[in-house]
């Protein structure tokens, strides 16, 4: 057996096992230091395949924001998970039920796998010899597709500038910081100075 061979199976069985206890495990922050694995572990496999680019991506946005932020928010939460729990159990069958149909699915879409005639020749023109995967994606999406690539930009731009707008509420309870205000007020009104005498309060 090759180590590139046996590096696959190692990450293919820390992925699988990072997301069966991801689900099954009983503390929620175990389950994702449990999800965590599972992304480092497809990183892994991303990386077997040549796809540096991706597996960099997964690490960086996945394991580095996605996952932390899950963490914090699971310890900061006061989450009543027990409770959680005991209404997830009512959808049992139902969730046994979809997940069979999506194993039957994923079954009947590999037995019927077959490979195009000239996939082979598409993936050369695309990354040809000598150039590694992070610079042919590089070459597409900033030469070929840029047009696209900063009209996608500019729509998450625009969608998330009509999220802030429609959730923005000015309270006006609520003591705000005023720059201007601090930056022209008078020294010699801000202060006042008292002539305490001993043993006397203010």
């Amino acid at each position: 057996m090759t180590i590139a061979a046996l590096a696959f199976y190692l990450f293919a069985i820390c992925a699988i096992a990072g997301g069966l206890f991801t689900v099954i495990s009983r503390n929620p922050v175990h389950s994702v230091l449990w999800l965590i694995l599972a992304f480092l572990s497809a990183a892994g496999l991303f990386v077997l395949l040549g796809a540096e680019f991706v597996a960099m991506l997964l690490i960086i946005v996945y394991v580095g924001a996605v996952a932390v932020l899950f963490l914090f928010v699971v310890m900061m939460l006061d989450i009543d998970f027990a409770e959680l729990k005991a209404e997830m159990a009512k959808y049992m069958p139902l969730a046994l039920l979809i997940a069979v149909v999506l194993l039957m699915q994923f079954g009947i879409a590999f037995g019927a796998w077959t490979e195009a005639e000239g996939a082979q020749a598409a993936r050369a023109a695309v990354a040809p010899e000598g150039i590694s995967n992070t610079a042919a994606i590089g070459m597409l999406v900033y030469d070929k597709y840029f047009l696209l690539f900063q009209l996608a930009g500019l729509i998450l731009l625009v969608a998330m500038i009509g999220a802030i707008v429609l959730t923005l509420r000015h309270r006006k309870d609520v003591k705000r910081q005023n720059v201007l205000h601090q930056m022209w007020r008078d020294p010699a009104q801000a202060m006042e100075l008292k002539d305490v005498k001993p043993g006397q309060g203010l």
